[in-house]
């Protein structure tokens, strides 16, 4: 990345708070140009309740002083209840934060140095509010750049896939967990520090018991989904993601289902900013948002809407691997989207265990059946990849031992694909409950099997999210089971495999007893939406610029990080655990003498064949230091089940030098709800 310093206007940097209508203090930190009360800018708002002031320091000093350096105000807010802001955060995207984002919105437009208007950025959280204030439509909001983030609150984000619970609900709710129980820092707020970080101790709560309570999409859900109403937003989108992250999805519907001006770009990146992404090749981001505010925050014309609405990755065939420096492949784009020109393709599967072209063969009523260990998805990485530790999936030869597979012949001409695939599978379970997990293959000449997308469907919500059903046992039916988008070259040589389980875990929680699944291949379908080069076409695309950022922060490694990420079998035993550890070290903040550690242990487990074994289990471990200065906390959550209940037991504590201040525990019993 090449590190700017030299920018065309001089940069003043400040903390500050913004007070709210009921006298709330929102802690604010902005870059702008040193002489903007003389010639305003527009203000670029990103509200996180990630701690500007060290957790994302690193981070914000190189996007926020560049964009200033540009002529914005970069301005970076906690989010009520975190960091340095006054009050209690109780859960995600809760409509107070949102009438907050509205209220520092109409805070920025009204400042000397604003020009009046206001941009909204965000990458995950950020993104999601982004989105969910701008379906509030405050005026002098007039663009957005949401960066990983969802459209669907229920059906396309951490918690749910397909309407099957999934294994990130614990650890990100684990991850908030420990954020939570984080204090202020005495620097900027003095001795109110201690009653803010003990009112938090005490009221911000378990979420995942909230989150476990809603099993099927209702309201909960529905509130901060902009997909209920794509046209309450009245503002241009740009809508980012990466094939990595979780969140490529939603960068689709937003360009099929918004009405304003709107772009949309998918590179081969994890859950980062595209100008730190990885897998690489990661690209000039702050440049192309630069664009982009130009474009819409002071009415330049710079060209970006004279270019595709869809831009995205075209990966070429990699090995197996649970992390890349490098995706290949290239740029490839879609003048709209939906694209006339992308084909849904059939693909029929046999009894014989291949997939054929739709006009190959005959449909037959013969049968397979299936029940699957609980090990297929030891090796299906993160539902949400960061790149770091290897999250990735390794080799799906690891998993389809446990699993129903169809092949192609090897391939004798390449094929492209761009878009989601999925299967219509006619079937019938044993259970009232039952799951299928679905995977994408690419198949090489050496048989490494690459997973290239992949899909959950709870088939008790085969019909409604919101009105779940069970399954009648013996009887057949009928699902669609929708995968996650993805553009992939397969070269010729290559064959394309398709992979059914009755189980994914820990990826997802699985159904609450074995399931003996029994497929009719002849009258079931792969459905690859195909996609011709167009070679011409693609060879005019704009290059997008080199990475570049404003200098970093200064900072001092004290503790080296570690990451594991491994798969332990203890077979006197019949116990398997995967284990993943990400020990960020520790570390000082040099401008502000602070030093910072966290580490995070997770624990996924079972007993061979027993569903009542499956477990899980997280711990957080921080501390923050500044001479004499010293707090530590120690979050810890378990989450088992039954066939009936999901059982959640968490503790938290937390230490103000050696004395613990504070400890609570949880013990809790959620019923199932057909998950």
């Amino acid at each position: 990345m090449r590190i700017v310093d030299d920018f065309p206007r001089a940069v003043h940097e400040e903390e500050t708070w913004i007070s709210m209508a009921d006298g709330t203090r929102l802690a604010a930190r902005i870059w702008r140009p040193v002489d903007a009360e003389q010639e305003p800018v527009p203000a670029i708002l990103e509200y996180l309740p990630y701690r500007k002031r060290d957790l994302t320091a690193e981070r914000d000093v190189q996007v926020h002083h560049y964009w200033a350096g540009h002529g914005y105000a970069g301005v970076r807010v906690d989010i009520r209840g975190t960091g340095e802001s006054d009050g209690v955060l109780t859960d995600e995207y809760l409509q107070q934060e949102l009438d907050d984002g509205v209220a520092i919105i109409e805070w920025l437009a009204a400042q000397p140095w604003c020009s009046g208007a206001v941009g909204m950025v965000g990458i995950s959280w950020g993104g999601f509010n982004g989105l969910q204030i701008a379906a509030m439509a405050p005026p002098q909001l007039k663009a957005v750049i949401t960066l990983c983030s969802t459209d669907d609150r229920y059906a396309d984000d951490v918690h749910h896939m397909g309407g099957c619970l999934l294994g990130d609900n614990l650890s990100w709710a684990s991850t908030m967990f420990d954020g939570n129980a984080c204090p202020p820092d005495p620097a900027l707020v003095g001795e109110r520090w201690r009653d803010m970080w003990l009112e938090r101790l005490e009221g911000s709560g378990l979420w995942l018991s909230k989150w476990l309570a809603h099993q099927r999409r209702d309201d909960y859900w529905k509130h901060g989904s902009v997909c209920e109403d794509f046209s309450a937003i009245q503002c241009p989108v740009y809508a980012i993601s990466g094939w990595a992250d979780g969140y490529c999805n939603a960068v689709f519907r937003l360009l099929a289902g918004l009405q304003v001006p709107r772009k949309g770009l998918i590179g081969p990146w994890a859950h980062k900013y595209p100008h730190l992404g990885e897998p690489g090749p990661a690209i000039g981001f702050l440049q192309e948002s630069l664009r982009w505010w130009d474009q819409w925050l002071k009415g330049e014309d710079s060209g970006i809407m004279d270019e595709p609405m869809l831009r995205v990755w075209m990966q070429e065939s990699v090995p197996p691997s649970a992390r890349y420096a490098v995706r290949p492949g290239r740029w490839v784009a879609e003048p709209e989207w939906p694209s006339p020109r992308i084909v849904e393709t059939s693909f029929r599967l046999t009894t014989g265990h291949d997939l054929l072209p739709e006009d190959v063969g005959e449909d037959d009523e013969n049968v397979l059946t299936l029940r699957s260990p609980l090990s297929v998805g030891l090796y299906a990485g993160k539902w949400c990849s960061y790149n770091a530790p290897p999250d990735l999936p390794h080799d799906q030869r690891d998993e389809d031992g446990g699993a129903l597979v169809f092949q192609t012949p090897r391939l004798a001409d390449p094929l492209e694909i761009c878009g989601q695939p999925g299967v219509e599978l006619e079937l019938e379970v044993d259970q009232p409950v039952a799951m299928v997990a679905v995977r994408l293959i690419d198949i090489a000449p050496d048989d490494k099997a690459t997973r290239i997308s992949y899909g959950l469907l709870n088939l008790t919500h085969r019909d409604s999210d919101e009105t779940p059903a069970p399954m009648v046992p013996g009887q057949r039916y009928r699902v669609r089971v929708e995968l996650k988008h993805i553009a992939q070259q397969f070269p010729a040589g290559h064959a394309i495999r398709l992979s059914l389980s009755s189980s994914y875990w820990p990826l997802a929680w699985p159904s609450p007893r074995p399931v003996t699944l029994t497929l009719c291949p002849g009258r079931s379908r792969l459905l690859l939406p195909m996609r011709p080069p167009q070679p011409e076409e693609e060879a005019r695309l704009p290059v997008f610029a080199e990475p570049e950022a404003a200098p970093p922060l200064a900072k001092t490694l004290l503790q080296p990080t570690q990451e594991r990420w491994q798969v332990i079998r203890d077979l006197a035993n019949d116990q398997t655990t995967l284990e993943v550890v990400n020990d960020e070290g520790r570390y000082r903040l040099d401008a502000i003498d602070l030093e910072i550690a966290a580490r995070v242990t997770e624990r996924y487990s079972y007993s061979y064949g027993s569903y009542d074994s499956i477990s899980g289990w997280t711990e957080w471990e921080r501390s923050f230091r500044r001479g004499d200065w010293q707090v530590r906390t120690l979050t810890r959550t378990r989450m088992t089940s039954d066939a009936e209940n999901f059982r959640l037991r968490a503790t938290l504590d937390a230490w103000e030098d050696d004395t613990r201040v504070y400890s609570q525990t949880w013990d809790e019993t959620i019923p199932r709800d057909l998950v």
